[in-house]
């Protein structure tokens, strides 16, 4: 089951090293359907963790509301499963182990621990239930984490860059596996990412940022239909148009150095 979520009027303040107020967040509004794949696109610093942040609960604004299906957003809840950029597994513990993580926390672990193999199935990792964090490949690394949050059957799980360390091939593996967990689970998926070709290639809209203090500057509908081919003529037409919403559609090449 998917769920609704709603910012209204979301605004975040941090105070720097020196005492400084920096507005994170200003007058953040944006309503998420049931159900969509959201990726947050926008310049280095200019809010985008924060927000997911807000959503999953860790986090709180100085004004403004947060909601799921109506309720407020106060704290976290296995209801908002949350991947880190780093997948923040625990290297003390095996696949099957992390995975369950969120089970024995809850205490519902006998209850449940039959669907452990199911996850690790789901994500691909059969025959990697005992190994340990140091013995699999970040790609590898990335799917326990999301594994971890799926076991908890949220309404939405929330992405933060789960591939930027990533090299391409293993990137575009992990979107695809991306794609078919959402589509097999019909849960809201919003992702943060700082790469336009892979928030076209998920999303069912994009939503772009300015620079601090953050604020939505753009909604773009990703109509094309899927699957979706990177090369073709309404993907590069798309992305050349978000290119130019950042006025990098016409930069320049840098020259290359070799030292």
């Amino acid at each position: 089951m998917s769920s609704t979520i709603s910012v209204n009027n979301v605004n975040r303040i941090y105070t720097d090293a020196e005492g400084n107020k920096v507005n994170a967040l200003y007058n953040v509004d944006l309503d998420i359907r049931p159900g969509e794949f959201i990726s947050i696109i926008g310049p280095s610093g200019c809010g985008k963790t924060t927000l997911l942040r807000l959503i999953a609960g860790l986090d709180k604004p100085q004004s403004g509301e947060l909601t799921i299906d109506g309720s407020k957003i106060t704290d976290v809840s296995p209801e908002r499963g949350y991947v880190f950029q780093q997948g923040g597994l625990f290297p003390w513990l095996n696949v099957e182990n992390n995975i369950a993580y969120g089970l024995k926390a809850r205490k519902v672990y006998k209850k449940n621990k039959d669907k452990i193999s199911r996850y690790i199935s789901m994500v691909g990792l059969d025959g990697f239930e005992r190994s340990y964090p140091h013995q699999i490949s970040g790609g590898m690394a990335q799917r326990v984490a999301i594994a971890r949050a799926l076991i908890n059957e949220p309404k939405a799980l929330l992405l933060d860059e789960p591939m930027g360390a990533l090299d391409s091939f293993t990137r575009a593996d992990l979107q695809d596996k991306i794609l078919e967990l959402w589509k097999e689970n019909g849960i809201t998926m919003i992702l943060v990412t700082h790469d336009i070709d892979e928030a076209i290639y998920l999303s069912d809209r994009i939503v772009i940022m300015t620079p601090r203090p953050g604020k939505i500057s753009k909604l773009i509908d990703v109509d094309l239909p899927r699957p979706r081919h990177r090369g073709g003529s309404e993907f590069l037409a798309m992305r050349k148009s978000i290119l130019e919403h950042f006025e990098l559609a016409q930069a320049q090449p840098q020259p290359e150095y070799m030292i």
